[in-house]
């Protein structure tokens, strides 16, 4: 009998994430590619001709390795960049025509959905909820659910703003206190009103606290001073928010220089990297947790999961 293998695709607005699963869910490829598609999308609204590029190339590079490990079904999903491009359409219709791949751009609440299905894998037993967020490029998601293989998401806000459209929109490629309070302002007023209309006092000594991307799990290496950068040693990994507290600071502190050769935060994440800390740490900062856990698996994870699960129902 031959082996099935499933793809899953998340583009997002910094990086373009591919991963291959065997039909156990074991998995066999997995990398990320800095596309930095929303560079310059915060002007105007649109993806640079450099940016398109780019992205493309992320895709012909994705359907040869898919080609390679004879992938025969997969998800792929656009997410913020895609929905706030006026040219989104366009380069969807471009991935189709040069590489064969359908890209399908989804909403706020899907992208949530998937990605807390994809990071209760690191959810522990004892929680009967899991709040995760995750940080992108361009918007958050922060959702209350049950913690369970078939969660129920009890309430979910997207905040329209990321590493990279917020450090371009609040001019935070390095620390600022004003500009930092400015931005640190209007994420809280959405994680304030998430954690009322979540009502999450009332559930929160049953709750963990889940956080994807690559964020944490850069602040996880910087807080344990590692030599490089690990994501699959991240990966799970629950630290306390004041060991957070501390690395954010480090990076704020950090010269541009500093972050460049940063082996845990390097060229590709250097200048949008102080507006995700910000982001970051004020989430978890009005959520009010002690600690919190890194996870690499994430919407990617969530499809894998799904497209086994619809294989198997087949």
């Amino acid at each position: 009998m031959i082996e099935k293998k499933y793809a899953a695709i998340d583009l997002g607005t910094n990086s373009c994430r591919l991963m291959i699963a065997d039909d156990s869910g074991k998995c066999l490829y997995r990398n990320s590619i800095p596309t930095k598609l929303g560079e310059g999308l915060y002007a105007e609204k649109c993806f640079t001709p450099a940016a398109v590029e780019r992205g493309l190339q992320a895709f012909d590079v994705y359907a040869g390795i898919m080609k390679e490990y004879e992938v025969e079904t997969y998800r792929a999903i656009a997410t913020a960049s895609c929905r706030m491009a006026k040219n989104g359409a366009d380069f969807v219709k471009k991935v189709e025509e040069r590489t064969g791949i359908k890209l399908e751009v989804i909403d706020g609440v899907e992208e949530a959905r998937l990605n807390l299905k994809g990071a209760l894998l690191n959810a522990p037993t004892f929680a009967k909820y899991a709040v995760v967020y995750d940080l992108g490029g361009g918007s958050t998601e922060i959702s209350l659910a049950t913690n369970e293989n078939n969660p129920r998401i009890l309430h979910t806000v997207s905040v329209p703003w990321g590493g990279r459209n917020a450090a371009e929109a609040f001019e935070l490629e390095s620390y600022n206190p004003e500009r930092t309070c400015r931005l640190a302002g209007e994420i809280k007023k959405y994680a304030d009103d998430f954690v009322s209309k979540a009502r999450l006092t009332e559930c929160k000594s049953k709750s963990c606290l889940l956080a994807t991307s690559s964020t944490p799990l850069r602040l996880i290496a910087l807080a344990e001073q590692w030599e490089s950068y690990d994501r699959f040693k991240a990966d799970g990994k629950t630290i306390s928010c004041s060991a957070l507290d501390e690395a954010v600071e480090r990076v704020y502190h950090m010269s541009p220089a500093e972050r460049l050769s940063s082996p845990c935060i390097g060229e590709n994440r250097a200048p949008i990297f102080v507006a995700a800390c910000v982001i970051f740490k004020t989430i978890y900062d009005v959520l009010g947790f002690d600690e919190l856990t890194a996870s690499l698996k994430s919407a990617q994870d969530g499809i894998i999961r799904e497209l086994i699960e619809n294989g198997k129902a087949d």
